[in-house]
């Protein structure tokens, strides 16, 4: 993977069959590479600085704040150290049905890798939510 000119953020991130996240990516239309959903698959590795984009999971299900929010294709992702010396930043997607577990896995993760929590998004975004992520990643790559 070759790295990109300054000042445009590269994403990698994680989408479901759902496809939630996804779109969410599609929609921003920044440069994107994507976790493969099966552990079959040759596992991404990224040696290039990234911001990671992942959906939370079991939110509000009762069965605790953190248990099982991060999908289990990224903590494999993270688990490569040069996967995880490349994170710059997360951003998460969830459902606020969640209540205090609204994206929460973007929190395990910023705080796992020491990297900001840079947004958190419904589902997969609202026009709104994708100007401001756009134009933010930029800004904020560009002191990076």
């Amino acid at each position: 993977m070759s790295a990109n000119a300054p000042g445009v953020p590269q994403l990698v991130y994680f989408s479901s069959v759902s496809g939630n996240t996804a779109r969410l990516v599609e929609k921003l239309g920044l440069p994107a590479l994507r976790i493969p959903i099966l552990a079959t698959k040759q596992p991404l590795r990224v040696d290039v600085p990234f911001v990671l984009v992942t959906p939370t999971y079991g939110g509000g299900q009762g069965r605790g704040e953190e248990k099982g929010a991060v999908p289990k294709q990224v903590i494999r992702f993270l688990n490569d150290e040069r996967n995880r010396s490349s994170i710059r930043g997360v951003i998460s997607a969830g459902n606020t049905n969640f209540g205090e577990a609204f994206c929460v896995a973007g929190d395990i993760i910023s705080r796992k890798c020491q990297v900001p929590h840079l947004y958190r998004v419904e589902l997969f975004g609202t026009p709104e939510d994708i100007r401001s992520i756009r134009e933010g990643l930029e800004q904020w790559w560009r002191q990076q």
